[in-house]
């Protein structure tokens, strides 16, 4: 997947984007929408990244993040 599928497919991404940062809350997925800098800030803020750091985990997520499924 790429960054647009997933914030194409945001709200039937956020189980796995939880899954994956458990710190995060339903408001910070609200807030994220989405968008690939807000998720980048929110797990600098939760976990202390460095921002290369977050970035990092950022494409891991997208490399191995599995395509919602749609009926």
């Amino acid at each position: 997947m790429n960054w647009d599928q997933v914030q194409g497919s945001w709200k039937e991404m956020t189980g796995q984007v939880k899954e994956k940062w458990g710190k995060l809350t339903d408001d910070d997925l609200t807030t994220i929408a989405g968008k690939r800098d807000q998720l980048a800030g929110c797990l600098q803020k939760h976990y202390g990244y460095a921002k290369e750091q977050a970035e990092k985990e950022l494409d891991e997520f997208v490399r191995d993040v599995k395509a919602p499924v749609t009926p």
